[in-house]
């Protein structure tokens, strides 16, 4: 279900951005998620494009959620499910609430052809991942979907290195926006470079039209976080070994991880990653809406 905007937004060919709802509902604690998902909405729109937040009420996939909408589903006593692509069809059977991670929010983006999505993080290879085999869905959508994802590269907690040689091996381009770095989510350096680095939107929507020229897959667009907000670097690594050491003692696997390692990130931090991840999230938004608005210039 399209709200009113987006179906009149996508109908006119203006520049649509895809939200997800993972980092509402699972990701940041209350009252700051939902504060951080109005930042986001609001940004998109005074870049020029419109917000499509995607979630799942009750077995039905809303596309352009209204904050109302966004506080219900974000309501603890709603026990909204965490929807990758693969559950889409099952939560909509089964009539159920459910909050859409990348994978899944990607899904449903180019279902109704939005062509952008922003979110903080994308999934990866995790660590230990030869032996465990995991490895987020985000991978494999991104490189089945045509949609261009504006992130700060992956979570800290994922292997890095391997993320980025599966995404070279899935056939999807990594474009550093305005830096030679990957990003390390709460800092702007992970430890590796990238081989294409863009500095302006027009930019990017002139690659991402070329590209698509000749590859079914998408592009990941990597946008750090400002050096001037970016977690303290020995912070970062004391607060990532504490991290995985609690999600290794209590045994989560899989989707469960993320959750986790966040709460710890933000307990050891003080609070200071929180804030980092709004700031990202809500930065790379803007860069997102900037993108569609080029993408939807082209195309009139």
């Amino acid at each position: 279900m399209l709200s009113d905007e987006v179906a009149t937004a996508l109908f006119e060919g203006r520049g649509v951005v895809a939200l997800e709802t993972t980092i509402v509902v699972h990701g940041l604690p209350a009252p700051i998620n939902l504060e951080v998902a109005n930042e986001c909405a609001k940004a998109v729109r005074n870049a020029g494009s419109v917000p499509a937040t995607i979630g799942v009420l009750g077995g039905k996939i809303v596309v352009g959620l209204r904050d109302d909408e966004l506080e219900e589903l974000a309501s603890p006593r709603r026990h909204a499910a965490k929807l990758s692509a693969r559950d889409l069809g099952v939560a909509i059977a089964n009539e159920v609430d459910g909050a859409t991670t990348v994978a899944g929010t990607i899904a449903v983006a180019r279902a109704v052809n939005i062509d952008v999505m922003a979110t903080g993080g994308l999934g990866g290879v995790h660590r230990g991942a030869q032996q465990t085999f995991d490895e987020s869905a985000d991978l494999t959508a991104l490189s089945r979907t045509s949609i261009a994802v504006v992130a700060s590269g992956v979570k800290s907690i994922l292997d890095i290195g391997a993320t980025l040689e599966r995404l070279d091996s899935l056939g999807v381009p990594v474009v550093g926006y305005r830096t030679t770095r990957f990003p390390g989510f709460y800092r702007s350096d992970s430890g590796f470079g990238v081989d294409w680095s863009m500095e302006s939107p027009r930019d990017v929507a002139s690659a991402f039209r070329a590209h698509r020229l000749f590859s079914p897959t998408g592009m990941l667009i990597a946008n750090p976080v400002q050096q001037s907000v970016q977690l303290d670097a020995t912070l970062h690594d004391d607060a990532l070994a504490s991290a995985l050491q609690k999600a290794n003692d209590l045994g989560v696997t899989g989707k469960d991880v993320t959750p986790v390692v966040l709460a710890e990130f933000a307990n050891y931090t003080g609070g200071k990653s929180v804030q980092v991840n709004r700031d990202l999230v809500v930065a790379n938004a803007s860069v997102a809406s900037q993108i569609a608005f080029e993408l939807a210039g082209s195309r009139s």
